[in-house]
């Protein structure tokens, strides 16, 4: 039997056994000697065999459980990060087979784990390449834009044309920009630098920001929520996160059109809400948005490449925080991030 390969069950059948001939070589010469007293001496004899059982079994289960115990912490330490932890199943039987699928299943996870970092960092380090092969001749192509601009005079036709290609460089430059930073976060070579941070003071670096262009646009900006909320993030990049769920705003609104920006504090959450009175997003995209370079069917003029909102949602989730999306046709879109604030014990 395969449940015998187990020397500690076969141990404990053996003292088992044990026990049962010991009480019946008793009990046999209790009968034979004397018949005084027999059914007594058998009667405790009975109890003996049984007490002996129980702690056979008792000191079985007591190490079995100790064995799973070990087992346990072994796949406990796995799972909180060590890379190493291994459960010891140097004995034969099926628990022990058990362990060694276990142990079989770590080194797998490993083996993909080391598999995803390398293909992590080739596409870090391919894009990295490829844009560091760009900002030379894009470089180049700006200048020789301003260049013709210069020399335009009062050609309206190369003055518009040449507008257009400073804007289609401009989306080449920020397209480039973007890619390299997803990579980085991907490969997590950035490192996230928490220091506590005014929210409202990050929320009016972005109005300012976008002041020219909701100028240019006819469109306002309205900022609301408490001065004294504070977060924990790295302001750089939370800067950067919010400013694309902004600039996403304005790229789906019209003139005229109102974003507004709200912040406030909970218990154990502080939110951001940013909200648009634009054109809202089509039901079908709604779980789409944050794929990407994903472009909806619906919008034949937007203006953005598809890595604005996964770079925004990649940094949010990087703070710990999440990101939700409510929007409807003809009537607006609100993203709604939360940062969970850290308990103090």
């Amino acid at each position: 039997m395969k449940i015998l390969a187990n020397k500690r069950i076969k141990a404990l059948f053996s003292r088992i056994l044990m026990c049962i001939l010991v009480f019946a070589v008793v009990a046999a010469v209790f009968m034979n000697v004397t018949a005084q007293n027999t059914a007594v001496s058998i009667y405790l004899s009975s109890l003996c065999m049984a007490v002996a059982i129980l702690i056979f079994c008792y000191a079985y289960f007591k190490e079995q459980h100790v064995i799973i115990e070990t087992a346990a912490e072994q796949i406990t330490d796995y799972i909180a990060g060590d890379p190493d932890a291994r459960i010891q199943c140097d004995e034969e039987g099926e628990l022990y087979r058990l362990f060694q699928e276990v142990n079989s299943l770590v080194s797998i996870l490993n083996a993909h784990a080391e598999n995803e970092l390398r293909a992590k960092e080739f596409l870090k380090n391919t894009i990295a390449d490829i844009s560091h092969q760009l900002k030379t001749p894009l470089a180049a192509l700006n200048v020789y834009n301003g260049i013709l601009q210069g020399e335009a005079g009062n050609s309206q036709t190369i003055q518009k044309f040449t507008g257009l290609s400073e804007q289609e460089l401009e989306r080449i430059e920020t397209l480039v920009q973007n890619l390299l930073k997803i990579a980085k976060l991907d490969a997590g070579t950035i490192v996230i630098e928490k220091a506590e941070e005014n929210v409202s003071e990050m929320m009016g670096g972005i109005e300012r920001h976008f002041a020219f262009r909701a100028m240019q646009e006819e469109k306002k900006m309205v900022l609301s929520g408490d001065e004294d909320i504070s977060l924990m993030c790295d302001r750089n990049w939370l800067i950067e996160a919010i400013g694309n769920i902004v600039k996403n705003a304005f790229d789906h609104t019209q003139k005229g059109n109102e974003i507004d920006i709200e912040w406030k504090q909970f218990a154990s959450v502080i939110q951001v809400i940013i909200k648009d009175d634009g054109s809202g997003i089509h039901p079908e995209d709604l779980h789409h948005i944050f794929k990407r370079f994903y472009r909806s069917r619906f919008l034949k003029d937007a203006q953005g490449v598809g890595l604005g909102l996964p770079l925004a949602k990649a940094v949010i989730e990087a703070h710990n925080g999440t990101i939700e999306v409510d929007s409807e046709l003809g009537i607006g879109t609100a993203f709604t991030i939360n940062f969970l604030i850290p308990t103090k014990l």
